[in-house]
This record gives structure tokens, sequence and C-alpha cells, in this order.
């Protein structure tokens, strides 16, 4: 009997930033077929700390391309031309339209950084160490109209340590994204799509941050002001506060600090206390600024108001 060989899976995927990475590669090691690459090109404005899709794609000998928006007509006319069975979409960062979205002849796939249906929408593991969650993690769901709306493939918990940063969540989340992919590609393979409800009843949605939401309000308590910091902290901006004084106004990011214990009996805000910076809070609790920035350069305590003597 003449032995016969599975054509392998034809995909097209949308990817960007480190999972985009990550994921892209898991799918090359399983054996799917990509055939086209849709990413961005790099904002000159922005920090770039993490792998490069477009380079990983060119290495595999993939087309990329990088349009302005996945809702050109080329890229439609690309994508059916190819008509492949799976559309991949891992931390692209445009909406994908239905109508290219309904050109996966099985079904388009998008990986989500958080325990959905928890978290959906924009930078969901910084939303979820701001709100002090214990847990995260990876979901690869399929795609919808409504974002991260459609049903669950599958997922895997991260937990999220009391002192860890986004940054550091992120790389647990991202190590849980491939494997979360890799776990589930075998019956991807085989045409078999695992499915359970998202049910958005129960989770929440959140948009995107803007850089004035890193600022810090000291009248909220050590705890919420300490998981600010966390949450933006690098590679992310920073949380940051402005100290007036008669030289005009100076910018403080805060990149890292600790709870302190005791309170305090100073107004919120920050101060040099005791050979420490420290930012007092709503709560008469404090946070000890371990490594902050004054106006963009290496902070020094000489540069903070003394703390007023209490009695």
């Amino acid at each position: 009997m003449a032995e016969t060989h599975q054509t392998p899976m034809k995909a097209v995927v949308f990817a960007y930033h480190e999972v985009g990475a990550r994921c892209l590669q898991a799918l090359l090691d399983g054996g799917v077929d990509v055939q086209l690459v849709i990413t961005h090109t790099d904002d000159p404005n922005e920090r770039i700390w993490f792998t490069s899709v477009a380079e990983l794609a060119a290495k595999a000998g993939i087309p990329v391309i990088t349009p302005d928006a996945a809702s050109e007509p080329d890229v439609q006319q690309r994508i059916a031309a190819i008509a492949p069975d799976y559309i991949f979409s891992f931390y692209y960062r445009q909406m994908i339209p239905m109508s290219v979205l309904n050109l996966a002849k099985i079904a388009p796939l998008n990986m989500h950084g958080s325990l959905l249906p928890k978290y959906r929408g924009r930078v969901p593991i910084n939303w979820a160490v701001l709100h002090g969650e214990t847990e995260t993690g990876a979901t690869l769901h399929v795609m919808a109209e409504k974002p991260d709306a459609g049903d669950i493939v599958a997922q895997q918990a991260v937990p999220i340590g009391p002192h860890e940063t986004a940054g550091e969540v992120f790389a647990h989340v991202t190590a849980a994204a491939a494997q979360t992919l890799s776990g589930v590609l075998p019956q991807l393979l085989k045409g078999s799509v695992p499915r359970r409800p998202n049910n958005l009843a129960e989770g929440s949605y959140f948009g995107g941050r803007k850089p004035e939401d890193g600022r810090i309000h000291w009248q909220q308590t050590a705890q919420q002001v300490y998981n600010l910091i966390r949450a933006v902290a690098p590679p992310y901006p920073g949380a940051f506060s402005d100290l007036e004084n008669t030289q005009g106004t100076r910018r403080i990011t805060v990149n890292a600090a600790r709870p302190l214990e005791g309170q305090f009996d100073l107004s919120p805000g920050i101060y040099r206390l005791n050979d420490k910076a420290i930012g007092v809070c709503g709560d008469k609790m404090a946070v000890e600024l371990t490594e902050f920035l004054v106006d963009g350069a290496l902070g020094t305590l000489d540069l903070l108001p003394a703390a007023p003597a209490t009695h």
C-alpha cells in the first residue's frame, strides 16, 4: 500500500512583540506552513526591547509585509490567494476585520495575555498587576467581532508574585503563551479546534493606557501606589510624580520601590527621611523609592525635600 503524507496546515500570521516571536517560532517548530507574516514597523519613539517578528520570519524565508492597516484591500487579496487553514494573531496591535478573519478555512485564533474572560482589551498584564491580582495567564481563543470575545481554545495560568513587576510577569506569560500554543497544536494540525464558551459577563474589559495614567496619586493607599509602580516599571515608562519648588517643577520617575512598615505622620508626597527616599501615601503608610530619576537623570537624595520634623 502506498505511503500517504498529510499536507501541512497553511497559516497566515499577524504578529508583533515578544509573544509574537515566540508563538511564530512555536508554529514553525510544530510543522505549520506559515506562508505570510503581517507585522508592524517599529516605532522610533518606542523602546524596542523585544524580539523582531520581521527578522525571525525573514530568517525562516517567510514573506513579511507591514501594512498601515490590516483592512487594506491588498492585504485581504493576498490572504485570500493563500487560502489559509488558520489565521493567527499574536500581539498584533490592530483590530483585524471580520472580512479578513473569515478567510481562515478552519478558524482565526488569537493569543491574549490574560485568563479570559478577565482583562479583555489592551495591556492586560499591566492592568492585572495594577489591580493587585495574584494570577494571570495566556489564552488562545477564536477571534470574533468583539475583541477577545470568541470561544476559548486553550489557556494556562501564571502566578503573580506580590513584588513582581509587569515586565517580570510578561516574561512568564510569554513562556506560557508559547506552551499553550504548542500544547494544543497537535489537535489544530488535525483540523480540530477545542472550544469552550468565553463568558464575557464573568470578565472585564480595559482599554489602553496613556502616559498620564502613570502619574502617582499619593492620596491613594500605599498598596495602590506600589501596585502602580510595579505595573509600569521598566521596560515600561515608570510611575511618576511632580515636585514643585522655587526652581520650578521637577519630574520624579519611580522605577523601583518597596513597601515600608509602620505609619508616617506626614502629608502625602515624596520626602528625604533617614537616608531614604520615601513616598508617604494617604493611609499614612509609605513606600521607599529604591530607584528613581529626576528629570530623566539618576536621582539622588539631596534632590528631594527633607521631611519636616514631627512632634
